[in-house]
């Protein structure tokens, strides 16, 4: 079974996260078809931009937790999925984000990463990992503190909280709600946005990307999710995860 399924459209294409018994956890395989698929888009003249969708009513539930578990600071300083997350950001042409159902922690940073959002009525957003003993690791706190503001930011990435589609588009976090699943209005969208001038689409995606991250403190971001690669509160978080209960934290 293809974990991400590849359709090429007239003028775009369409990327369908596919993993149903993980809820289409974004795993490094996933993470790197989905980099390497954008990599060749960006190379080919006749795709004007991409979109990024799951499969099975959710987006995705977040990174692979097996992945993580035994990952140590050292490991992940090393990680592949860094530089698959740095080609993602560096697809040049637009890139949409079909949200149905759950995008939490890394589907949410993926989410995060798209220069146009769609939820779909039934959407459901979060970044949980301080739940994980960790933190967002690939500059969703940072991309969500630029779009909501430090309050907004505060409740979800310190609290935890889940938000509802109709919240986040009121938050400034997705210009599009559609009143249904998300990804007919998509697929629309960038249908009528390929019909756009396609150099001033890439100049224009530049310009706002760079005025949108020069201040972000990614780096910072991601040297502390790594530092908490190691720490007993990681593990502690997982297994009760894992376990269905509480987690119990030393702050060790």
């Amino acid at each position: 079974m293809e974990q991400v399924i590849i359709e090429q459209h007239d003028g775009w294409v369409k990327l369908t996260l596919n993993r149903p018994e993980a809820k289409n956890a974004l795993n490094t395989a996933v993470l790197a078809r989905v980099a390497e698929a954008l990599t060749a888009a960006a190379a080919d003249p006749t795709v004007r931009a991409a979109l990024i969708c799951g499969a099975h009513g959710t987006f995705a539930a977040g990174a692979d937790i097996a992945e993580i578990e035994a990952k140590t600071s050292a490991e992940g300083a090393l990680d592949p999925r860094k530089a698959h997350w740095a080609a993602i950001r560096a697809f040049p042409k637009p890139l949409v984000a079909a949200v149905d159902g759950f995008a939490l922690g890394g589907g949410f940073e993926l989410a995060l990463m798209a220069d146009m959002m769609v939820l779909g009525a039934d959407a459901r957003l979060g970044l949980p990992e301080t739940n994980l003993g960790l933190i967002p690791g690939a500059g969703g706190a940072q991309r969500l503190l630029a779009l909501a503001g430090r309050a907004r930011a505060t409740r979800m990435v310190l609290g935890g909280e889940i938000i509802d589609a109709a919240t986040a588009y009121d938050w400034g976090i997705a210009g599009w709600l559609a009143t249904g699943p998300a990804l007919p209005e998509a697929e629309a969208l960038i249908a009528r946005m390929c019909k756009r001038a396609p150099l001033a689409l890439q100049a224009a995606k530049a310009a706002l990307v760079a005025g949108d991250e020069t201040a972000l403190a990614l780096h910072e971001e991601r040297a502390a999710f790594e530092r908490l690669l190691d720490s007993a509160d990681k593990l502690e978080g997982i297994r009760a995860f894992r376990e269905k209960r509480k987690p119990e934290f030393k702050g060790q």
